[in-house]
């Protein structure tokens, strides 16, 4: 995403040859060191070290380095290597960014200070007067992402194993997350979150962890028990209606099973997946923990076809969640039906929104204009008609619209500002609220579309 509001800001570094031996000169470089974090390599670049090769070497894929798209961050600061044949000229957010200096013969490297944090950015290189490499989904974490001092954090579970009776022996995997601030004779808030083991990991793309950590100890957001549930696998269940759909539809799409049962629970347009968790999961979760259970104290996040699960369950069981953020949402025809007497596809959700009673939910949308998908449609469009017909109803909505790809990266970046939207005047004195459509969302026109690539 190019943000106009955002610059880079050069981290002198002094370049550095080091001696090469004829196996180091390939353009497959073999890692014989320690991986290394984006500040520890800025470190030995700053210090001229002669492990300076040898860590980037460990640090990156060798397919990311001869590619040109690898890269490290960690709050403003960045670290950019790749092998060119000539000097590359590394361009940030569609900008001249610092010089490249040599790293042995082959191996070029930059550090670079990025402003806008809590959003993505995007690079590339010029290399030989030919673009080169690149991403165009590049978060730059804002101090929410990462763990703070003084800040405590809460407890993990471990991982639970849930065998369906709605998907007919269906096996789940999810995690409880419990704030530190949680007190068993105190109802607490919830937050369900699609594909839940990506979110699982503080130090990984998504760390949600830390977010929720410190939004909490800086009371923006509620006391809030998350559920972090993995799609299902139905391979121990042959035989049943569910594992005959799902292997049909696997055979169709030449999709694995796993991957087809995953796109049946999130895919599907109706109210099965929203009582698979009321009744079987979130039971069990309430069996152990102090949960409340107006839809007002709940919300429910995803990507992908993560993303459209998330608004199909509020959708179906606004009694149940009111609250949802939808990353790269697929509003797609991926699990549509000819037949009228079955549920309709994601495809659908626009003409929903717009025909269908006005739901009392609130909801953030994210894509990018690079989110295409040629077998089922056009997420930016989907998205977009989807937002339009959200204004149009006077739904309380976000669009948050960005030039990056299919990936986590832009909304894991503003996940803290999406948090904060999410639950803004949240009153835990309260079980209800009439979501109205912002006064700033309201003044402003309705989308609009143009042709940028013919």
């Amino acid at each position: 995403m190019i943000n106009p509001k955002s610059s880079w800001l050069l981290i002198a570094t002094t370049a550095i040859l080091i001696p090469l031996c004829s196996a180091q000169q390939t353009s497959q470089p073999v890692s014989t060191g320690e991986k290394k974090s984006a500040i520890e390599l800025i470190d030995l670049a700053r210090s001229n070290s002669p492990d300076l090769r040898s860590a980037i070497i460990a640090s990156f894929e060798a397919k990311q380095l001869a590619e040109g798209t690898a890269w490290m961050g960690h709050g403003h600061n960045f670290f950019f290597a790749t092998e060119a044949s000539g000097t590359p000229q590394l361009l940030i957010d569609g900008r001249r960014g610092p010089d490249m200096h040599p790293a042995g013969t082959g191996l070029w490297y930059a550090a670079a200070r990025i402003e806008g944090l809590g959003h993505p950015h995007s690079f590339f290189y010029m290399v030989n007067g030919a673009r080169m490499g690149g991403s165009l989904d590049v978060p730059a974490f804002g101090p929410e992402s990462y763990q703070q001092p003084g800040v405590p954090s809460g407890t993990l579970s471990e991982k639970i194993t849930h065998t369906s009776k709605i998907y007919e022996g269906m096996k789940s995997e999810y995690w409880i997350y419990v704030p530190a601030q949680y007190k068993a004779d105190t109802a607490a808030a919830l937050m369900v979150f699609q594909d839940g083991g990506g979110y699982i990991h503080r130090e990984g793309n998504n760390p949600v962890l830390n977010v929720i950590d410190n939004l909490i100890a800086e009371k923006k957001i509620p006391v809030l028990i998350c559920v972090f549930i993995n799609p299902g696998d139905i391979t121990d269940a042959p035989g049943t209606p569910t594992y005959s759909f799902v292997k049909t539809y696997s055979e169709k799409w030449q999709r694995t099973l796993k991957d087809s049962m995953r796109s049946t629970l999130y895919d599907t347009v109706s109210d099965r997946y929203g009582r698979y968790l009321r009744d079987e999961i979130l039971a069990d979760v309430s069996a152990k923990y102090n949960i409340r259970k107006d839809a007002y104290s709940r919300a429910i996040t995803g990507l992908s076809s993560g993303g459209i699960c998330s608004l199909n369950v509020a959708w179906q069981m606004p009694d149940q969640f009111s609250r949802v953020i939808s990353w790269i949402g697929s509003f797609e025809s991926i699990q549509w039906k000819e037949d009228p007497a079955v549920p309709d596809g994601g495809q659908d959700y626009p003409e929903k929104v717009l025909h269908e009673p006005k739901r009392n939910i609130r909801v953030w949308l994210q894509d990018g204009s690079n989110d295409l998908d040629v077998r089922y449609g056009n997420w930016p469009l989907a998205n977009l008609r989807l937002a339009t017909a959200l204004k149009f109803k006077e739904y309380d909505f976000h669009l948050s619209f960005g030039e990056g790809t299919h990936s986590s990266a832009h909304g894991a970046a503003e996940f803290p500002e999406e948090m904060i939207w999410l639950w803004r005047d949240y009153d835990p004195a309260k079980s209800s609220q009439n979501y109205e459509m912002e006064p700033a969302e309201r003044s402003k026109p309705t989308f609009r579309v143009a042709v940028a690539n013919r």
